[in-house]
Order: structure tokens, then sequence, then C-alpha cells
């Protein structure tokens, strides 16, 4: 029972750096409408990890400039 529950955390905590690493690389690659949000939204992240990851997901890639590709 104890293995299971390690195994779990574990599969939480790669799905944390996971979910972290892509919005670092996501903020890096994109363009934002604001000239700071770029700054703004990486250090959210690198300092609240979590939080700052799931704020992103739902509030800052509404921020992003997508361009058609046609």
């Amino acid at each position: 029972m104890a293995a299971l529950f390690v195994l779990f955390i574990l599969l939480i905590g790669i799905g944390c750096t996971v979910l972290w690493i892509y919005c670092i690389v996501d903020i890096i690659r994109a363009d934002f409408k604001g000239d700071s949000d770029k700054v703004i939204w990486l250090l959210l992240i690198i300092f609240l990890p979590l939080i700052g990851s799931i704020l992103y997901m739902t509030i800052g890639m509404k921020q992003k400039i997508h361009e058609n590709i046609l």
C-alpha cells in the first residue's frame, strides 16, 4: 500500500514538472499582446510553479497573439 502511495505522489510530481516545462517553453516561443506580458508570466511561473502554470493555462493563453498559418 505504501508503494502505491509513493507511485501516486511520483506521478503527480512528474505531471507538475512536465506542465511547468511546457508552460515555460510556450511562453518563450509565443508573442504576446503587451510588451511586458512575457516577462511577467515567466517570473510568475518560475517563482510560483504550480499556481503560475495553472494561471497561465487559464488566463495567459488568451493573451497570446495567434497567427493564421495559411
